[in-house]
C-alpha cells in the first residue's frame, strides 16, 4: 500500500507541473507598414501565421497589424522588434542607411534577377554567411527581396538617360538613391507609406517601386507611366527581413520553437519572395486595365544605365573597404549567389 500511495502522490504532483508546458498558449503580435492586401501580407505573412497556428495545434496565435498600428514608424521597425515593443515584424534594413552596410550589397544596381523568389533564395544564403551577427539581437525567420523594380512617374515614360535629369524621384534605399543621382535625378529617400501623399501633393515626379505595390498605393491613379529596364536583371531591389524578438523566441518551449524553425530559413525566404512575384503579376494587370503607359527601355539605354550602376557599385566597394569591410568580396559573393539560384 505504501508503494501505491507513494506512486499516486508522485503522479498527483507531477501532472500539474507538466500540464502548463503541454497547454501553453502564446500570442505573438507581428507588425508591418503596408496594406494587408499587399502581396507580402496576403501571400506570405497571413499564410505563414496560419501555418504557425495550425502546426502548433493552436498553442501559438499570430496577430498581424498592418500600417504600423502598434506604433512607431517603418524606419524603426528593427528596434521595435529588438526592444520588445512588438513580438515580430517586417524590416527593411535599408531604411536606416549605414547601419547594416553589408546588406547593401544585395541592393546594388542590377544585382538581382527579376524573379523575387530566385533573388530571395540567394538573399537567404548571403544572410547566413554575412548578416547573422548584424541581426544577432533578433530571431531571423526569413530574408528576402521583392520583385523587379520599376520607374513609376507622372507624364510619359523616360526613353533616355537624359529624360531622368531633374526629376524628383523617390528611392527606398541608399543604393537606389545613389543610382538615381547618377541618372541626374533628384533622389528623395522615402519609406513606402509616404510615397502616395508625396505624389498627390506634387512633391515628387515619381519614384521606383514594384508592380505589386501599384494597387495598394494607387499608383495606377497617381502616375501615368511605368517603365522597366531591358534584360533579366532588376534596375534595383530591396532587402527585407521577417523577424521576431529574440527573448520571446528563446522563451518558447522547445516544441513551439520547432514550429517557428520549421517555417524559417530558406523555405520561408523563398515563400516570401514568391509572394512578391504573385503580387507583381496582379499589379501589372491593374495597370493594363488603364490607359497608363507600360514601357521598357531599349537595350542601348539599359546598357547606359548598367554602366552607371557599375559606377555606383565601384564607389560602394571603395567606401566599404575604407570602413574595413571586404567590399569587393561582398559584391562577388552576392553576384555568385544570385547566379547560382
Amino acid at each position: 500500500m505504501s508503494i501505491l500511495r507513494t506512486a499516486l502522490i508522485a503522479l498527483t504532483f507531477a501532472t500539474p507541473l507538466a500540464a502548463p508546458a503541454l497547454s501553453q498558449e502564446v500570442t505573438l503580435r507581428f507588425q508591418h507598414f503596408v496594406s494587408p492586401n499587399s502581396a507580402n501580407p496576403k501571400y506570405f505573412m497571413r499564410p505563414w501565421a496560419d501555418a504557425i497556428e495550425e502546426q502548433s495545434n493552436g498553442r501559438i496565435k499570430v496577430e498581424l497589424y498592418p500600417f504600423m498600428q502598434l506604433g512607431g514608424s517603418a524606419p524603426n521597425m528593427y528596434d521595435l522588434i529588438a526592444d520588445g515593443a512588438v513580438d515580430g515584424g517586417w524590416v527593411i534594413p535599408g531604411y536606416q542607411p549605414g547601419r547594416f552596410p553589408e546588406a547593401e550589397a544585395l541592393e546594388l544596381p542590377f544585382m538581382t534577377p527579376k524573379s523575387a523568389e530566385t533573388a530571395s533564395r540567394a538573399a537567404w544564403a548571403f544572410t547566413e554567411k554575412y548578416l547573422m551577427d548584424d541581426f544577432a539581437d533578433v530571431q531571423i525567420i526569413a530574408a528576402h527581396m521583392h520583385g523587379r523594380g520599376l520607374v513609376h512617374k507622372k507624364g510619359p515614360a523616360p526613353e533616355s538617360v537624359a529624360d531622368f535629369r531633374g526629376l524628383n524621384l523617390r528611392g527606398p534605399s541608399r543604393p537606389a538613391t545613389l543610382l538615381l543621382a547618377k541618372l541626374g535625378a533628384n533622389p528623395v529617400g522615402m519609406p513606402v507609406p509616404a510615397f502616395p501623399e508625396a505624389l498627390a501633393k506634387d512633391v515628387l515626379d515619381g519614384g521606383v517601386i514594384t508592380w505589386e505595390q501599384v494597387p495598394s498605393l494607387k499608383l495606377d491613379e497617381l502616375t501615368d507611366s511605368h517603365t522597366d529596364v531591358a534584360g533579366d536583371q532588376s534596375l534595383y531591389n530591396l532587402y527585407f527581413i521577417w523577424a521576431m524578438n529574440k527573448a520571446v523566441y528563446d522563451g518558447l518551449p522547445d516544441d513551439l520553437k520547432a514550429v517557428i524553425d520549421a517555417n524559417s530559413g530558406l523555405m520561408a525566404s523563398a515563400w516570401a519572395g514568391r509572394a512578391h512575384d504573385l503580387g507583381d503579376a496582379e499589379g501589372r494587370l491593374v495597370v493594363e486595365a488603364t490607359d497608363n503607359q507600360i514601357a521598357t527601355l531599349s537595350t542601348e539605354v539599359t546598357a547606359e544605365i548598367v554602366a552607371l550602376g557599375q559606377e555606383v557599385t565601384a564607389d560602394w566597394i571603395v567606401e566599404m573597404t575604407a570602413r574595413g569591410l571586404d567590399g569587393a568580396g561582398l559584391v562577388a559573393d552576392a553576384q555568385a549567389m544570385m547566379a547560382a539560384e
